[in-house]
């Protein structure tokens, strides 16, 4: 497989790349995790779900660790391992500023006291997602990362709220100078989790491999099927440029090539000398890009007015030129591909300059030689737009020259320019925008869209870049993060969510990409899916000849 660069770190609690997780998800496990083969999420060290039960301001998760799991030396996965876990990802003085954030509504473990295997973890709130974001990271091994037990004074249930008093103990600080080393990411003598997976080598530049357990507890259970460690070597090349790896990949130096340019992509597929011997795949992805429109501006008040520029964006046209037509319309942030949510009964703006005008004339505006106007609070205003996208970004761009060509055709001036990644941020946060194209990331897990769309996160600072929501939207939004409890609840009001951002038309979903990957054909099981890496590569098997 290629990397794209070597990995910062393969600290399983603070790595910062896709191609790190990767490699660590070969050599730890958490609690639950995705079957890439279902797209589902699945018991992985956990030996099932965890039961749930709610107690007025508290909700309780209780694990049981299988019973098969063992560390790399034998010895058992314990509930004491995943405390010491929740020790390092919230304590003081660690990096841990990824993970810390993500695990702060665990407020205690409570451990079992008739089986070392069983825990309850005692949080705040509750909120549908938790279910998941409880078994979602790596546990350790405490045997190996604190043979001194300089943690095991330090509770759990102290690791919340202020915690400047921790950071003055002698014991934690000993922790931390080691933990905090470089060699908690890369020494292979310490990346050593309960995987079926360990760090064989690492060559800056070069290649990482990894070498398959002899004795791995994962082969020794049954109804796991997404519990594997086939082939006996896996290894990751360091190739930078795409260029070079398309090569690597022609010339059979390399078995899996992901992220291809999808002009590349269309001429793999007419290369038929390289199809004899890989497929190609395109799974739906879980990223998607849009359009926001600031309402919060006097001139797009009416959402007639951005109606009307939906109507101009011609998404489309946008895909076929950006994505070759790898990428899927949408009418809502939920993926189409995920149809018990995706609101089938909505259509995608269509491209019209007709409508547009006819909307723009229903919200006040008057057509004249050049252009279009209104008196917006007692002065004449022209319809104009600026639209921001981040420079450098192809299809951010061709997308903006899409929607000035278009918006040209009723006289409505755009100005397209591409700004610097921290810059444009910046505007969106402080709402100093007209019109921007972004793309956001999700998966098939989790909805709770409160801070993208709710009202109270459109204060400066905030992520409700649009300024989007009615007192409507609100309220769905707040049942779906605190009180839903079935899938046919959940299915309503996502539903009906999507029904008012096509109304409202100030953040517009406009399609999700499509992942485009190359596989040698002599590998079975592959498991393609649109999360990330878009197939597992501890599945693979040979076929037979």
């Amino acid at each position: 497989m290629r990397l794209a660069a070597d990995p910062e770190t393969l600290s399983p609690i603070s790595y910062s790349s896709s191609g790190a997780l990767q490699i660590i998800n070969l050599l730890f496990q958490s609690l639950l995790s995705a079957d890439l083969g279902t797209n589902e999420i699945k018991p992985f060290l956990a030996s099932g779900m965890p039961t749930v039960e709610r107690q007025d301001s508290l909700t309780l998760f209780t694990y049981t660790i299988r019973d098969e799991a063992t560390w790399t030396n034998g010895t058992p996965v314990t509930a004491e391992d995943v405390a010491f876990t929740l020790k390092v990802a919230k304590a003081p003085l660690l990096n841990n500023e990824g993970l810390k954030p993500q695990l702060e509504f665990i407020q205690d473990i409570r451990m079992d006291r008739e089986n070392p295997k069983r825990f309850t973890f005692v949080c705040a709130g509750y909120a549908p997602e938790m279910e998941l974001l409880t078994g979602d990271f790596f546990i350790l091994p405490a045997y190996l990362y604190d043979p001194e037990n300089l943690l095991q004074h330090i509770a759990v249930a102290t690791l919340s709220g202020d915690l400047s008093e921790l950071e003055n103990d002698e014991q934690l600080k000993a922790f931390a100078a080691r933990f905090n080393a470089p060699d908690y990411g890369r020494d292979p003598n310490l990346l050593q989790g309960s995987g079926g997976y360990i760090l064989e080598n690492w060559k800056n530049g070069q290649y990482l491999t990894l070498t398959r357990k002899k004795e791995w507890w994962g082969n020794n259970t049954s109804n796991t099927q997404h519990l594997t460690a086939n082939p006996q070597r896996v290894s990751f090349q360091v190739i930078p440029d795409m260029t070079t790896a398309l090569l690597a990949l022609k010339n059979r130096q390399l078995d899996v090539l992901e992220s291809i340019p999808a002009a590349e992509f269309e001429q793999l597929k007419q290369n038929q000398s390289f199809l004899k011997d890989y497929a190609l795949h395109a799974p739906d992805a879980y990223e998607f890009m849009y359009a926001g429109i600031n309402s919060r501006l006097p001139k797009f008040a009416d959402k007639r007015t951005r109606q009307a520029i939906a109507h101009l964006l011609d998404v489309n046209s946008v895909i076929k030129v950006t994505q070759q037509n790898y990428a899927t319309p949408t009418v809502g942030l939920i993926p189409p591909s995920v149809t018990k949510f995706y609101n089938t009964s909505l259509q995608p703006y269509t491209f019209s300059p007709a409508k547009a005008a006819e909307l723009l004339k229903a919200a006040g505006w008057q057509r004249e030689e050049d252009g279009w106007y209104q008196n917006i609070h007692g002065k004449k205003e022209r319809l104009s737009l600026v639209v921001d996208y981040r420079a450098g970004n192809t299809s951010f761009e061709n997308a903006a020259i899409i929607l000035q060509q278009n918006a040209a055709k009723i006289g409505i001036p755009v100005q397209a320019q591409g700004l610097e990644g921290s810059l444009m941020s910046q505007n969106s946060k402080q709402h100093q925008f007209e019109v921007f194209f972004r793309s956001l990331s999700g998966n098939p897990f989790a909805f709770n869209f409160k801070p993208l769309l709710h009202t109270t996160y459109a204060e400066v600072g905030g992520l409700n870049f649009t300024g989007f929501g009615t007192p409507e939207s609100d309220r769905i939004l707040d049942q779906i993060s605190n009180t839903v409890t079935s899938e046919a609840e959940m299915a309503k009001l996502l539903k009906r969510l999507q029904e008012i951002m096509y109304t409202e038309a100030a953040f517009i979903p406009m399609y999700y990409e499509k992942e485009r990957l190359a596989i040698h054909r002599r590998f079975a099981n592959p498991k393609i899916s649109g999360l990330k890496p878009n197939y597992d590569v501890s599945a693979f098997t040979l076929k037979e000849e």
